[in-house]
């Protein structure tokens, strides 16, 4: 139909181009006189055009425009044979003609589908069903609800910055009492107490900070004012070098060594009223020297701590080390941290210049160090004796020592979290773990947890999920969470027996006598 009306229109303008032609009228039937004539159909109709005069310049304009119609009429069959084809061209079409505002239009809607079909969703939680998963469920509302990170911030990488900036900017200077604990090897490190606004029976968290924090970094300030608005006193455990403090051995801090913790925890139950409960959170590099710590000190612990929570850990140190080192932002954000340490170091340079001078420590190199496992490789395998940075990396890692911890323990961790992937979350450990329960969220970043459409550092995950699980641990008004730890200890110490029953050298020895007595 779009051909036979193009050939009309020529056809009127050919009538109005040349003056010796005459069109006669319209007629139901086609005539073809002795000088050609086209015909052609529309409406149902016949219309004729008899061409009196210049006959050989009628002919060319009736072979032309036979073969125009020819041609148009394959186009036409061609695209009815190929539907696909066909499909394409038209959409090409009509997104090209689209005004601008329609584009953004379909790109808006699209973005929201996306965001509210894979990014908006509720949390997983790897915990093995028993009293301490139900009672979480019941207690935490949180942990029903879906996850809503803020709309225009969901990549990773995004909200790990974007939560950093924006914490540091809002968050104001918090006013710590400091108290110095010179330890039993004669290193000192700070304590930060935030006791303000709380009674004396108030329950007390220790924080432990990541990699290179201290207490005035933004994500503890965030836990810090959630802690004092639900009336629980806080300290935080600032690690030798940080916080100000000035070094008075050569040793620094690792992943793996939780003696320091051991001497803090002790320092601070005796601090803290007899009947006032004690927990523990840790970020990052904390989370691991305090999961490290409930591991291996897993009976004092539970006499110490009534309930622990870890966020962002890197559970398997050598995936999260390679993570961080993929190119590119990784990378940067990797180089960034690597560069945090090499000022750490730099600033103590006194003490080491002397100290290792003869050494295989080789103080300069350290301090150009661009990452992080080259720093660890470098210096703080061979500062605490490992032979290997690998066997640094091995000794810190948490993900097969979840089945030691006695203490109930809420892990916070994001799928997306550029340093540590999310096939290195022991989320299968933790389905079969009495104490160990892991909260995974599918966007989060590192520590970020950004929500909202505006982000408001007051109200966050983050903060909520730490003093609502505290806030019913630590407080227990009616007594539950109690009595859920003393089931979750009587089927710790089940596990227990039955893993030592099964590896006893005398099973295999009964069970072949009982087989040959029958």
């Amino acid at each position: 139909m779009l051909t036979l009306r193009k050939c009309d229109s020529r056809l009127r303008s050919w009538r109005h181009q040349f003056h010796r032609w005459s069109v006669t009228k319209w007629q139901p039937t086609a005539q073809i006189g002795p000088v050609g004539g086209i015909d052609t159909t529309e409406g149902g109709s016949r219309f004729c055009i008899q061409i009196e005069r210049q006959p050989q310049l009628a002919g060319e304009l009736l072979c032309s425009s036979r073969l125009r119609v020819q041609s148009s009429k394959f186009a036409v069959r061609s695209l009815h044979t190929s539907s696909d084809s066909a499909m394409f061209y038209y959409m090409y079409a009509y997104l090209s003609n689209l005004p601008r505002l329609h584009v953004v239009g379909l790109a808006v809607v699209a973005y929201v589908v996306y965001y509210l079909i894979q990014v908006v969703k509720r949390p997983i939680i790897a915990c093995s069903d028993g009293p301490f998963k139900q009672y979480l469920i019941r207690k935490v509302p949180t942990l029903e609800n879906k996850y809503w990170p803020t709309f225009w911030c969901v990549e990773s990488r995004a909200q790990t910055v974007l939560a950093s900036l924006l914490r540091s900017n809002s968050l104001p200077h918090v006013n710590y009492r400091r108290e110095i604990l010179t330890l039993k090897d004669g290193g000192e490190v700070a304590l930060d107490w935030m006791e303000e606004g709380c009674s004396p029976d108030s329950p007390c968290i220790i924080i432990l900070p990541g990699l290179t924090g201290e207490s005035q970094a933004e994500y503890i300030k965030c836990l810090v004012f959630a802690a004092q608005q639900s009336g629980m006193r806080v300290v935080v455990f600032n690690n030798r070098g940080l916080g100000g403090i000035e070094l008075k051995t050569p040793r620094l801090y690792c992943a793996a060594n939780c003696e320091d913790l051991c001497e803090v925890v002790q320092h601070v139950r005796r601090a803290v009223p007899s009947h006032c409960k004690l927990g523990a959170t840790g970020i990052s590099m904390g989370g691991l020297i305090l999961g490290n710590y409930l591991a291996r000190k897993s009976d004092e612990a539970r006499s110490i701590f009534s309930a622990a929570k870890i966020i962002s850990v890197p559970w398997d140190v050598h995936k999260g080390s390679a993570s961080i080192e993929k190119p590119v932002i990784n990378s940067l954000l990797g180089r960034h941290l690597a560069s945090s340490l090499c000022r750490t170091l730099r600033k103590h340079l006194d003490i080491y210049r002397d100290i290792y001078r003869d050494s295989d420590i080789d103080i300069q190199r350290i301090l150009r160090c661009r990452t992080i496992k080259e720093f660890d490789e470098l210096f703080t395998a061979k500062q605490f004796g490992y032979a290997h940075v690998n066997d640094y990396y091995s000794d810190a890692t948490l993900h097969n020592k979840l089945d030691n911890i006695s203490v109930p323990l809420l892990c916070l961790s994001a799928a997306d979290d550029p340093f540590q992937p999310l096939d290195a979350i022991p989320i299968n450990a933790a389905n079969n773990c009495t104490h160990v329960a892991i909260v995974i969220t599918a966007r989060g970043g590192h520590i970020g947890f950004l929500e909202g459409w505006w982000p408001s550092t007051k109200d966050q995950y983050m903060g909520r999920l730490f003093t609502e699980y505290f806030t019913k641990a630590l407080f227990d008004t009616d007594g539950e969470f109690q009595h859920t730890a003393n089931k979750m200890h009587e089927r710790f110490l089940t596990k227990q027996t039955l893993a030592l029953t099964s590896t006893s050298p005398l099973a295999p020895e009964n069970e072949t006598n009982k087989v040959k007595l029958m």
